[in-house]
C-alpha cells in the first residue's frame, strides 16, 4: 500500500530461512481485513509503500534448525501476529505482547497477502492443520488467524456465558464472528446492531435473535425497549469510532462490561461519573489470536460453526486492489485472497 486508495501488487524477492527459528510458508489462503481500510482510507503517500497482509494460512516450504514440530508439506495457519508462545506474557495468553514477536509486514518480515512468508519464531507461531491443501475448511480455517479469534476475544472479555445477554455493535466481519462466539458460549440474547441486511441476515444464521438497524439515540432507545429498559449484560463494540463506544455505553446493563474491538479512531475515552456510578467495566482490546487457536480448532473441523461464511467474493492476487474496493465501498463483507 502506497497511500490512501493505491494498493499494488509487485515482485519482491522470495523468502529465505535468515534465523534458525524460521519457516517459510506457501501461501494458501489469505485475505483483507476490516483494519485493513482504515490506512487504505487515509494513509499518507509514500514512495516505499508497505507490505499488507496479517491473516493467512499456508504449507511449510521450510523450517529452520530450531524449529521442531513442524515440517515441510504441513498445511498452517498463523495468527495475526507472530510471538514465540514461551516468554512470560505468551505464557499469560497475550501473546500480542510477546517479548520477541512482532507484526506481519514491518521490519523485514513480509506481509501475508503474498505467494509465501517469512515466519519469525514459527515454532511458537504457526498452529498446523490436519487437512490437506484442497480442503473445504480452508476458509473457515483461515479466520482462525484473526476474526473469528477476535470476535470470541470480545465475547471472552466481555464474559457472555449462558444465560447472559450481549449487545454486538458492527455487522462487518469481526461482528458477525462475535456473534457466532457468543451463541458458541451459549448467550441467551444476542443483539446484533447493523443496517445491512445482507450481513444482518447471516448474523441471525449465526444466532443473533434480535437485529437494531437504528444508530444513536435511537438505537440505544430501542436495545433499551427490547431489553426492558435495563440494556444488555455485555457489549462488544467491533466498529472503533467514539460514536459506536458511546452507544455501547448506553446499550450495557448496570454492572455490565463493554468490549472493545474495533480500531479506535479516538482517543479519549467518555467514562465519566455517571459510567462510575453505573459499575461499568470497559476491557477488550487486540486479540491474542493464537491462545485462541486450539480452543476454536476442533468445532471448525467438525463443522459445528461456519465462520468462512463471512468471505462473500475470491480474487487472485492480481485482482487485490479491487478487493480493497469492494470491501471499502461495502459492496463485499470480506474479501478471500487464493495466489
Amino acid at each position: 500500500m502506497y497511500g490512501a486508495g493505491d494498493v499494488r501488487v509487485e515482485d519482491v524477492p522470495d523468502p529465505v530461512l535468515r534465523e534458525p527459528a524460521d519457516a517459510v510458508v506457501r501461501v494458501l489462503r489469505s485475505c483483507v481485513c476490516g483494519s485493513d481500510l482504515w490506512p487504505y482510507g487515509a494513509m499518507p503517500a509514500s514512495e516505499q509503500g508497505r507490505r499488507m497482509g496479517h491473516e493467512f494460512l499456508g504449507v511449510v516450504a521450510d523450517v529452520g534448525s530450531r524449529v521442531s514440530g513442524l515440517k515441510r508439506g504441513d498445511v498452517v495457519v498463523a495468527p495475526f501476529v507472530w510471538a514465540d508462545n514461551t516468554c512470560d506474557f505468551c505464557r499469560e495468553g497475550l501473546q500480542t505482547s510477546c517479548r520477541h514477536g512482532g507484526q506481519w509486514g514491518l521490519n523485514g518480515v513480509d506481509g501475508g497477502q503474498g505467494e509465501a512468508v517469512r515466519v519469525p519464531q514459527a515454532q511458537g507461531t504457526l498452529v498446523k492443520l490436519l487437512v490437506g491443501e484442497d480442503s473445504e475448511l480452508l476458509p473457515s480455517l483461515l479466520t482462525l488467524s484473526d476474526v473469528l479469534c477476535t470476535g470470541h476475544h470480545g465475547v471472552v472479555t466481555s464474559r457472555v456465558a449462558p444465560g447472559r445477554s450481549v449487545t454486538v455493535i458492527g455487522d462487518g466481519a469481526v461482528g458477525l464472528s462475535a456473534v457466532l462466539a457468543a451463541e458458541r458460549l451459549g448467550a441467551e440474547r444476542i443483539i446484533l446492531m447493523g443496517r445491512h441486511t445482507d450481513r444482518t441476515d447471516l448474523g441471525r444464521d449465526f444466532g443473533a435473535t434480535d437485529v437494531v438497524a437504528e444508530r444513536g439515540e435511537e438505537g440505544i432507545e430501542r436495545v433499551r425497549e427490547l431489553t426492558g429498559g435495563d440494556g444488555t449484560h455485555a457489549v462488544v463494540e467491533c466498529v472503533g469510532t467514539r460514536q459506536s463506544l458511546e452507544t455501547a455505553l448506553g446499550v450495557v446493563r448496570d454492572g455490565g462490561v463493554v468490549s472493545r474491538l474495533g480500531v479506535s479512531q479516538y482517543t479519549e475515552v467518555p467514562m465519566g461519573f455517571d459510567t462510575l456510578m453505573r459499575n461499568i467495566t470497559l476491557t477488550g482490546g487486540a486479540a491474542p489470536a493464537r491462545a485462541y487457536i486450539e480452543e476454536l480448532l476442533p468445532d471448525v473441523l467438525d463443522g459445528k460453526i461456519e465462520p468462512g461464511r463471512v468471505f462473500d467474493r475470491t480474487v487472485g492476487l492480481d485482482e487485490v486492489s479491487d478487493g480493497y474496493r469492494a470491501m471499502a465501498d461495502r459492496k463485499a463483507l470480506k474479501v478471500l485472497i487464493q495466489p
